[in-house]
């Protein structure tokens, strides 16, 4: 059966969830996991995404966040392919680090968002990577820390949080902390990691009562919410690209891309794809195999066969560069 396309308009809602190829890790340390973060806080930066609730795994990671206007398609494939690409270089691996479908959920915000903010940041201390929840207030790897005030992210948007939960903020604080102390013994929820039919009526007994009495209703594995939600974010979604046109537009900007640099800097695309080291060519050429590589997603082997050199001259360059 083929997969569905994802849903997703500037302004929704979305539970990201993202795992490790084959469940391994995708961070083997503290180095890999600042790495991540600081990856995370540009990118959310860069593309208007909003996120309030985020926590890092050592396989897997949870995010709670808003798409902006370059939509979650673009967002997800900055931070994933740019981290990947860090990782990779620094463990000297080769090949995919992430599952190749990340799972997005649109969720309905009334009924979902301060649980969901919940679950999310209760991971590490149901992942036994903290014991108690004064030890996941100094957790760094998870956005609670910002939620308390111990760790001032400016990416991640702490207000709108708090705001769910008290008109100051120290009454807020204290009330989120209360939440998340009562959600601790509710372990695992797989009600919130998925959507559906028994989701969306509230479980199997009113999807039981709703089959007898031939009630209907409108279900979707990939949005969290009561019917009427379900039928309004199918009839608002915008239908995704096809993978073609994805391809076209990234080519279009690394084009565009290019052709600005040569303007600048007064040399032409022949030259540069041509491997040329004349004069300020090589330093032009690592700048942009930087930017089309962490900056548009573009994979090593088309920034080098772009740019007129080797997969592993760029390596090279984008391992330098994530050395400074």
């Amino acid at each position: 059966m083929p997969r569905q396309a994802r849903l997703d308009a500037p302004g929704t809602l979305h539970h990201v969830i993202v795992r490790g190829l084959e469940r391994g890790a995708i961070a083997r340390d503290d180095t890999d996991r600042a790495a991540f973060v600081r990856r995370l806080g540009e990118v959310t930066h860069a593309t208007g995404t909003t996120v309030y609730a985020w926590a890092l795994l050592p396989n897997h990671a949870h995010l709670l966040l808003r798409s902006g206007p370059a939509g979650l398609p673009r967002f997800m494939r900055r931070l994933l392919t740019g981290y990947a690409i860090t990782f990779n270089l620094r463990h000297k691996r080769v090949g995919h680090l992430f599952q190749n479908r990340y799972k997005s959920i649109v969720c309905e915000e009334d009924a979902y968002f301060r649980e969901l903010v919940r679950y999310i940041h209760l991971n590490p201390l149901r992942a036994g990577l903290v014991t108690a929840l004064r030890e996941l207030d100094r957790f760094p790897w998870c956005g609670h820390t910002t939620i308390v005030g111990r760790t001032p992210r400016p990416w991640q948007n702490r207000r709108t949080v708090l705001a769910w939960f008290g008109p100051t903020e120290a009454r807020a604080v204290r009330a989120y902390g209360e939440y998340m102390k009562d959600g601790i013994p509710l372990g695992r929820r797989p009600d919130l990691v998925g959507g559906g039919l028994v989701r969306s009526a509230g479980g199997w007994a009113e999807v039981r009562a709703m089959r007898q009495r031939r009630d209907r209703m409108a279900a979707d594995p990939r949005i969290l919410g009561n019917g009427e939600f379900v039928e309004q974010m199918l009839q608002e979604a915008r239908p995704r690209l096809p993978a073609e046109t994805q391809r076209r537009r990234s080519a279009r900007e690394a084009a565009a891309a290019l052709h600005a640099a040569c303007q600048r800097e007064g040399c032409t695309s022949e030259e540069l794809g041509a491997g040329s080291r004349r004069g300020h060519i090589p330093l032009l050429r690592a700048k942009l195999a930087r930017h089309l590589v962490t900056k548009l997603g573009l994979s090593l082997a088309e920034t080098a066969r772009r740019l007129g050199v080797s997969t592993s001259a760029i390596s090279r360059i984008v391992r330098k560069s994530e050395e400074k």
